[in-house]
């Protein structure tokens, strides 16, 4: 054991997993275990973990019976981001301060990736056009248009990066044919890495409510977020909010018929069309505003 160790638990391999998880602990013993997933999975996960203060969150936030799991809270608040709800966890054991920082180390081969694709200081947006979640997806046309807006009034290069799926690939693919500009598609050909380190030397990020979007913010690298599925108050890139399109309160009424702060916290609009409610205009609006407000 060094200072610190990374344990993985395949999901896929079940009661195995959980076995060899309990002999690769065997003999330990630690002070606390910060219980930060909700999900029933992780909580049973948790229970292999010997560790006398077991902190999780509070009764009404603790889903999944995550509280039968656990033998301390965190203090109770509502409405809060999520990345505020972790600091929850640090609160409790002392810690004021919050310090947002991310030092992952970058390898060698995702930076010279990054610097192939982005070799100068041309301006880069970078589109990363799906989510984990189809309805939360964005129409192809008018990702192009914020794509033929980006090149054509800002000089912009435009890269779209995403995962290997039938999906993403079905969707840049429709990007590609419906832009005037020409594009780099990227998306199914990097790792994680290589997608960070481009990340870390783009201008600014657009996505969806989605994993991307929180790796620009580790790195520093604003995002216009689209957000009508996802309330960006709660799950949006922490430190660009601002720079969200925020359309959820719309489609609460639209597809809820009450208003967002009628709605459980937690509440997905996952409606057929959702994102229909966003329009090309308002996330050019929002990059031209962007850039401007850059040095």
């Amino acid at each position: 054991w060094t200072a610190w160790s990374l344990i993985t638990v395949e999901k896929r391999s079940g009661l195995a997993s959980l076995r060899a998880l309990r002999a690769r602990l065997a003999g330990r013993r630690f002070d606390v275990l910060l219980h930060m997933q909700l999900s029933f999975r992780a909580s049973v996960v948790s229970g292999f973990v010997p560790a006398r203060v077991r902190l999780g969150f509070d009764r009404a936030r603790a889903r999944e019976m995550q509280w039968l799991f656990t033998n301390a809270r965190i203090a109770a608040r509502t409405r809060e981001h999520v990345l505020d709800s972790f600091f929850g966890f640090t609160e409790a054991l002392g810690i004021g301060e919050r310090i947002l920082r991310w030092d992952l180390p970058l390898p060698e081969d995702a930076r010279a990736y990054a610097e192939r694709l982005i070799p100068d200081r041309q301006p880069t947006l970078v589109i990363s056009p799906c989510s984990s979640h189809a309805r939360r997806n964005w129409r192809p046309e008018r990702y192009a248009a914020v794509a033929d807006h980006a090149a054509r009034r800002h000089g912009m290069r435009v890269i779209l990066a995403g995962g290997p799926t039938p999906i993403e690939a079905a969707m840049g693919a429709a990007i590609e044919r419906a832009a005037r500009t020409p594009l780099v598609n990227q998306i199914g050909r990097d790792t994680l890495p290589q997608l960070l380190a481009l990340l870390a030397r783009a201008t600014v990020l657009v996505s969806p409510d989605s994993g991307p979007a929180h790796m620009a913010t580790m790195v520093g690298t604003p995002v216009i977020g689209l957000y009508a599925a996802t309330n960006p108050a709660r799950s949006g890139p922490y430190r660009s909010r601002a720079w969200c399109v925020d359309v959820y309160a719309q489609a609460a009424r639209r597809f809820r018929g009450c208003a967002p702060e009628e709605l459980p916290w937690t509440t997905k609009i996952e409606a057929p069309e959702v994102m229909d409610l966003i329009v090309a205009d308002q996330v050019t609006a929002k990059l031209d505003e962007l850039l401007a407000s850059q040095p």
